[in-house]
């Protein structure tokens, strides 16, 4: 049992990280120990990383203990990179936080700041003298590489700003110098956000929290007819929209509409978000109120301009969009799923299930070719096939002939007809060479039900395995 952290106070005592338990508590014996709880903390770094999305949407990671906010364009909306910092460091001390909180031009100078000590904000030409006096541990370089500089008197950033490049890329690898230059500025270096940033974006910050759901679905009106610009002069439609509602004591809620085709009409998207909360509604929790939100175009397409007549009448094809719609909003885009034809004569990859839009739109584009080629000639297929084929036991009157009965789940089933075989060739280029064909039969018992079997495996060549027999499908 070792420390894996330490606050302030342990810190005085003289403890530190990775000191064995019985060792801290000899030298401290009313220590207070929490055991360690990896999957916790992670997830609240995440929360507290959803919750820098008001700073920006380009939010990342450092370790386990830190993250990295790329503010570039952000700042002046706070009224500079000090007033940032401030808000930033006085509203999580007011969630009963410490934190250290830097601004550099590079994520690698501003990372050593905010842990080794220095200015909360750093201009350009003061990055080499602030770095200078840090350790060299500032640098991100790995434990062995630090104990190695150490040894021949390099424990400083100055230290090594001062040595000659070449004698130390030969002696220490390329490791020590990148990192001196990606905090310098000299090589680039960028972060990667947890999340991808939206396409388009549009927030409304409240002087008065609010807790009401109306009140919500308002304002998301609001700043959908703020995004309608936006998409207009991109000339596309959103397909995916994302609601983002701040609040008060940090917790963020993230709300995701899609839509079955471009859409940018305000009163629809308002639409789909009261479908969605109306299913959220006992995971919403207003508690002392929101403060913030956000509505985000996560995806968008290219939006069709039509003419409407004098009398406004939807189509049928409005009218599915709009049922579909509702459906994904309250049911999620996985509620409805259309059988999609793939290019395999092989039936476990002959089709899928695709969710609805994006199965009508895969059909509608293939309408053109279907009418123009002609598909190859095949035999009946049933409308139901089984997740995974099933082994059965068979009977035959030949080896290689149509089976005469099976059994398939502990019932026996005699046949009286049968037709067949279709054989069909494996798919060698992604099952190998020495994949093993398939005979099919349609064949019918004496309840006059049908079923697709299929002989794995052929009688006439020579193999250690002999074949054997599977049910793929039932026909209506």
């Amino acid at each position: 049992m070792r420390l894996t952290a330490l606050d302030e106070a342990a810190e005085s005592l003289g403890l530190r990280i990775g000191q064995g338990l019985a060792e801290a508590r000899a030298i401290c014996a009313a220590l207070d120990v929490v055991e360690a709880d990896p999957a916790a903390d992670r997830a609240f770094l995440e929360a507290i990383a959803d919750w820098c999305d008001r700073y920006t949407p380009l939010v990342a990671l450092d370790g386990e203990d830190g993250l990295a906010l790329d503010i570039t364009g952000c700042a002046h909306l706070f009224g500079g990179e000090a007033s940032l910092v401030e808000d930033l460091a006085g509203r999580l001390a007011g969630f009963g936080l410490a934190v250290e909180v830097s601004v550099a031009p590079t994520p690698g100078l501003a990372r050593a700041i905010s842990r080794f000590g220095g200015p909360r904000v750093i201009a350009g030409p003061e990055a080499q003298d602030v770095l200078a006096p840090l350790p060299v541990s500032a640098l991100r370089l790995e434990p062995q590489t630090i104990m190695d500089l150490a040894r021949v008197g390099l424990k400083t950033v100055g230290d090594l700003l001062a040595a000659a490049r070449a004698p130390i890329t030969r002696r220490f690898g390329r490791a020590p110098l990148l990192r001196l230059d990606q905090a310098l500025g000299r090589e680039g270096e960028a972060i990667s956000p947890r999340r991808m940033p939206a396409l388009l974006s549009a927030e409304r910050r409240l002087a008065e929290p609010i807790v009401a759901e109306d009140h919500i679905l308002d304002l998301a009106g609001r700043l959908a007819t703020g995004l309608k610009t936006a998409l207009e002069a991109r000339n596309e439609g959103g397909r995916l929209f994302e609601l983002l509602i701040f609040r008060v004591d940090g917790r963020v809620f993230r709300i995701e509409v899609g839509a079955s085709a471009p859409l940018r009409d305000p009163l629809r998207i308002k639409a789909l978000f009261k479908e969605r909360l109306s299913v959220l509604k006992d995971e919403l929790e207003a508690g002392f109120g929101f403060e913030l939100l956000r509505l985000n175009v996560l995806w968008s397409e290219s939006f069709e301009n039509r003419q409407s007549g004098l009398v406004e009448e939807e189509d049928e094809s409005e009218h599915l969009t709009r049922f579909l719609d509702q459906v994904f909003a309250r049911l999620g885009e996985r509620a409805l799923r259309l059988p999609v034809s793939l290019a395999s004569h092989w039936p476990d990859r002959a089709s899928t299930h695709a969710p609805i839009a994006d199965g009508l739109k895969t059909l509608g584009s293939r309408q053109a070719t279907e009418q123009s080629v002609k598909p190859p000639m095949r035999g009946e297929r049933p409308l139901r096939l089984l997740s995974q084929p099933e082994e059965v036991e068979v009977m035959s009157a030949v080896p290689d002939g149509p089976p005469a009965s099976f059994r398939w789940r502990r019932v026996q089933r005699r046949i009286t007809r049968a037709e067949g075989p279709e054989r069909l060739a494996p798919e060698w280029w992604i099952d190998g060479e020495n994949a093993e064909p398939r005979d099919y039969f349609r064949i019918e018992d004496t309840m006059g039900q049908r079923y697709w079997l299929y002989r794995k495996g052929l009688y006439e060549r020579e193999t250690a395995n002999r074949p054997t027999w599977f049910l793929q499908g039932m026909f209506s």
